[in-house]
């Protein structure tokens, strides 16, 4: 049963839920957690779990859910997924960990695009399911919000070093997001009379002590400037200590920095270039299309006007030699790059991509790469241009003089592979994907 993945719409936000609290588990699992089935099937609505996943995944059910429960636990503790095979993507997760006297228990919700929270009705249900779970499970801390503005925020570390926020957890208000939910103790420490009176959305005390504090009507406008003064002047508020000026300004130049860029990819490298910006924090994606966006790689230079005449005595005999270097990279790649198989100019693009993501040249050792990785690549190279461009061998006794005869140009495939793997950036600056675009241009 297939699901929808979040990496498959890279370039769209996600709305985050993070939900920490504890039970008791004494009871019996089915009656713990009869609360929050309930609020889920309640108010989830239109990006309800379509499937569970224990050791294998079935359609949603009450039944289903517990099966995988069951097939996922051990002394102590247990996991399930659920997950949506239709847009909106969803990707949940509940961890119980089931020691005495109390257990605890993890919700992390993640649901894509986070536009997909910009209707008000959608948020209000959203905020009655973390009400609901937050009443019934002794909450630590709660927080929704766009996964990109958190990243931005370093949540949860907020600037501390990872020692320090396992030590201090959420002792401070450190940050507010669009939906907050704030355990008893951080509320006794802000004073609970300065928390019930910040200025927001909705702020609710929950019956056992905690406070649910919602910053606006719909999740998805956080990052506009009348949200962000909300948003400041609502953490300022809390945290008399800070200056508003400063923090404001600090929430607009996250705003700044997660506007949406327009992608305007060099023509040739657009299959590629479009790829990368996914494999980053989503942070950070808008500000990589930038630099992407401006990114001109050199003009191919491994050509020569007129060939070189072949200086080997058995001319088949070494393009056979060719042939067995570009299926050793076939043999070695097939299974992380499938097209390779297929000798395509998309299988170049991936390739590239993979190499990439790798960052091969500077992960494996040189002498690995100089003398198998880019002769085997210079030999697909070069087999893609005779088999998908008509071009010819000119072998030669020095590898990266060997040549492919194009139309009115010889190209140098080993000479370009050489100096794709140099470093993770020669990957983008000599990539196989362009300087087979700029050898197409020359087919007769």
């Amino acid at each position: 049963m297939k699901v929808l993945e979040l990496r498959e719409a890279a370039s769209e936000d996600i709305l985050r839920l993070s939900l920490e609290g504890a039970f008791s588990h004494q009871v019996g699992l089915e009656r713990a957690l009869e609360p929050f089935l309930l609020a889920l099937e309640a108010y989830a609505s239109d990006w309800m779990p379509e499937v569970v996943e224990g050791k294998r995944r079935r359609k949603y059910s009450r039944s289903a859910f517990w099966k995988a429960l069951g097939e996922e636990r051990d002394e102590d503790s247990s996991v399930v997924g659920l997950y949506r095979t239709n847009r909106p993507s969803l990707d949940m997760t509940l961890r119980l960990l089931l020691e005495p006297p109390e257990g605890r228990l993890h919700i992390w919700i993640a649901v894509q695009p986070h536009s997909f929270f910009g209707h008000s009705e959608r948020c209000r249900k959203f905020v009655k399911m973390v009400r609901s779970w937050a009443s019934n499970y002794s909450v630590v801390n709660a927080m929704a919000h766009s996964m990109a503005d958190r990243q931005m925020a370093d949540y949860p570390n907020f600037g501390r070093d990872d020692e320090v926020t396992r030590r201090d957890g959420f002792d401070k208000v450190y940050e507010l997001f669009w939906l907050n939910v704030f355990g008893p103790k951080l509320v006794e420490s802000v004073g609970r009379e300065r928390m019930l009176s910040t200025p927001a959305h909705l702020v609710e005390e929950l019956p056992n002590g905690s406070v649910l504090l919602v910053l606006r009507p719909t999740a998805a406008d956080f990052a506009s400037d009348e949200a962000r003064v909300d948003q400041a002047r609502a953490h300022v508020h809390l945290r008399p200590d800070l200056d508003f000026d400063t923090v404001l300004d600090t929430l607009r130049e996250r705003s700044a920095a997660l506007a949406p860029v327009e992608p305007r990819f060099h023509p040739d490298l657009a299959p590629l270039l479009s790829r990368l910006p996914g494999e980053f924090a989503i942070s950070e994606r808008q500000q990589r299309i930038a630099e992407l966006n401006v990114f001109r790689p050199p003009e191919p230079e491994e050509w020569l006007p007129v060939a070189l005449p072949s200086d080997v005595e058995n001319p088949e005999h070494v393009r056979s030699y060719y042939g067995d270097l570009s299926e050793s990279l076939v043999a070695a790649l097939h299974t992380k790059v499938p097209s390779i198989i297929e000798v395509t100019p998309e299988s170049l693009t991936d390739l590239d991509f993979y190499l990439w993501r790798e960052n091969f040249p500077e992960r494996y050792k040189r002498d690995l790469i100089d003398e198998h990785t880019a002769p085997a690549l210079g030999a697909y190279l070069g087999d893609m241009l005779v088999r998908r461009l008509g071009g010819t061998w000119v072998p030669r006794q020095r590898l990266e003089e060997s040549q492919v005869r194009v139309g009115t140009r010889v190209w140098l495939p080993f000479l370009r592979a050489r100096r794709y793997m140099q470093s993770r950036q020669s990957l983008l600056d000599y990539s196989l994907t362009q300087f087979f675009k700029e050898a197409e241009r020359y087919r007769p």
